[in-house]
């Protein structure tokens, strides 16, 4: 299993599989071939059915050489073998390809290629929450303390980093108001949910706080602001709404907050190795699912659970989101994902504070809920699978397009 870096990446939205994955393969090819006559790059089935709504082409530009000189390729009919998100790149000279790479964005900004080209090496010995778990128990150490194992004390460093990054996206979506880019013209909610919010006392206000942290971050992704995977852009509000939430609400230093992240890491990181994060594979259960888990997991750690309520708490807010389908209007990350972080959000909360009532003991374990997930993923139809096809996009794009009339 590899560092949890690769879960927590930092970059700019609205979606890490289809504008950080193409734009960090496309940066790759054209330092080897950016001077050739010519680039072509063609994007397969997810990519191409909803790159333009996620800005995969201005992604793609804005890192080549020579923007004039590339062109984008569409092939949303074609689906390649690997994963739903293929990408051809190809470099050529008098009209000849030259030389051709085939690559695919297989969620959270991550990329993979038959060469091995960004097999960033194994970090981690045991790959299932079972087996870490057990570890935990058998040593008397946290989930954490197996991370610092394997990672060294530098990772806190690299966590520190992202906590920045994550209460910054929150501290800009907070403040900033107007509508999001696209066809959609969606108005950005989360600063007068935050407003709103503080009028509040007791459990209403905790509840419209963690709604506008959420909004906030899922805003700023969605206007191609600079946000963190966790473990994706458009599960990315999820995770520093919640440590946002209880570093403002419930007084936790950041030290626990940075130690939250790193069990979130951990659990994401066992979903990626044994399942998937990726919405065009396996739908937004994938995502968001793994978001829930993650935050789940991170509260529970921060609130001083041992490690059995962490997997519990994990497993329960993966559980609850199996089916969830990624069917993103007009294939912006918009509508249904920015409301979707906020009560998803809203929902780790509880799977962490029902765990933590229990002993962590249950029948249901989250390796299990992994390997159900996948299977529900591949059992999903592909219109359901990021491809607006299906879904709510469809009715929504009904509605548009009879309000149009």
């Amino acid at each position: 299993m590899k560092s949890i870096r690769e879960i927590f990446n930092i970059g700019y939205g609205p979606s890490s599989s289809h504008t950080m994955g193409p734009s960090r393969a496309a940066k790759f090819f054209d330092e080897k071939y950016g001077e050739s006559d010519h680039l072509r790059v063609t994007l397969y089935g997810s990519l191409a059915l909803t790159g333009k709504g996620h800005g995969t082409d201005s992604a793609i530009l804005k890192v080549v050489s020579h923007p004039e000189r590339t062109e984008i390729v569409w092939r949303p009919d074609i689906s390649l073998p690997k994963h739903p998100n293929g990408m051809l790149f190809e470099a050529m000279n008098g009209g000849e390809t030259v030389e051709s790479w085939t690559v695919y964005s297989i969620g959270g900004g991550a990329l993979w290629d038959e060469l091995g080209t960004f097999d960033g090496g194994e970090v981690y010995p045991k790959t299932t929450m079972e087996e870490i778990m057990q570890w935990c128990l058998d040593e008397g150490c946290t989930f954490v303390d197996y991370v610092e194992k394997y990672e060294g004390k530098e990772i806190f460093t690299y966590l520190e980093e992202v906590w920045q990054y994550m209460q910054e996206a929150v501290a800009r979506g907070l403040s900033t108001e107007g509508v999001l880019p696209g066809e959609l013209k969606l108005a950005r909610k989360a600063s007068s949910y935050n407003v709103k919010a503080m009028q509040f006392t007791g459990s209403s206000r905790s509840m419209g706080l963690l709604f506008a942290t959420a909004l906030a971050v899922s805003e700023e992704n969605a206007g191609g602001g600079c946000v963190v995977t966790a473990p994706t852009c458009g599960a990315s509000g999820v995770l520093p709404a919640l440590m946002y939430f209880m570093k403002h609400d419930q007084q936790m230093p950041d030290y626990r907050i940075i130690r939250g992240l790193a069990t979130a890491g951990l659990i994401g990181n066992i979903v990626k190795s044994n399942g998937s994060i990726s919405g065009a594979e396996v739908g937004c259960q994938g995502e968001l699912g793994t978001a829930c888990a993650m935050a789940a997991g991170a509260a529970t750690q921060v609130w001083g659970g041992t490690p059995r309520q962490i997997e519990y708490a994990a497993e329960i807010g993966f559980e609850h989101n199996l089916g969830l389908t990624c069917d993103p209007v007009l294939g912006y990350v918009q509508i249904p994902c920015i409301e979707r972080n906020a009560f998803v959000a809203q929902k780790a909360r509880e799977a962490a504070l029902y765990a933590l009532f229990s002993d962590g003991r249950h029948m249901v374990s989250f390796d299990e809920v992994v390997k159900t997930m996948m299977e529900t993923g591949l059992d999903m139809q592909a219109k359901y699978r990021e491809t607006s096809l299906g879904g709510l996009a469809c009715v929504c794009m009904r509605k548009l397009n009879k309000n149009k009339k």
